[in-house]
Order: C-alpha cells, then sequence, then structure tokens
C-alpha cells in the first residue's frame, strides 16, 4: 500500500486537469513525451513539467531511450487513490445508513 505522502502526491497531481489528460491519454496506449505534447496548446517544457509531477507522484513510468522519454503508466498509485476514496465511500455510507435507520425510529416513536 502507498502511504500518505505517496497519497498526497497522488491526489495532488490529479488535481490538475492537465495531468488528468495526460493520464487518460497514458491509459489507452504509452506514449513518447512529445506524442503526449501534440495534444495540447502547452509549450514541451511544460509538459515535461507535467511529466516530471506524474513521474513523481508514482503515476507513471519514463523509459529514455536516447532523445525519446516513453511514458507508461503505473496503476499501483492510482489503485491506493481508489482504494482509499472507496474506503471512505463505504465508511460513510455505512454512517448515514445508520443515520437514516436512527431517524426513522425515532420518527415512528413520536407518533
Amino acid at each position: 500500500m502507498v502511504n500518505n505522502m505517496n497519497l498526497d502526491a497522488v491526489f495532488s497531481a490529479l488535481a490538475d486537469p492537465t495531468r488528468r489528460r495526460i493520464i487518460e491519454r497514458l491509459a489507452r496506449r504509452p506514449l513518447t513525451v512529445g506524442d503526449i505534447a501534440e495534444e495540447f496548446s502547452i509549450s514541451q517544457p511544460g509538459i515535461s513539467k507535467h511529466v516530471r509531477v506524474l513521474e513523481d507522484a508514482g503515476l507513471l513510468k519514463r523509459q529514455i531511450d536516447g532523445r525519446f522519454h516513453r511514458c507508461t503508466l503505473t496503476p499501483r498509485s492510482i489503485d491506493a487513490a481508489s482504494a482509499w476514496i472507496e474506503k471512505q465511500r463505504t465508511f460513510w455510507t455505512a454512517t448515514l445508513d445508520r443515520l437514516d435507520v436512527y431517524l426513522k425510529s425515532s420518527s415512528k416513536r413520536k407518533k
């Protein structure tokens, strides 16, 4: 499992819409940084900074082959974020279900 600092980095990286779009594209297939940059109206150095943030968060892996930087998605960090979200969803669903039962039972007692 990913520790809280890594989880913070994942959520921070995913907070940016450009980085989320990069992740969406990488989910389809590995891409070079140049391939990624073609879809955006951002400079190549700007895209490289976004890629670096995603790499630092553990969301992608970069393989350098000469001048080409090939990026592939590494789902482990996304899986950890998804597991955290699911844990929170489960907790709050159960809490709200208990509240619903309580409110319904107290409403019946008042009648």
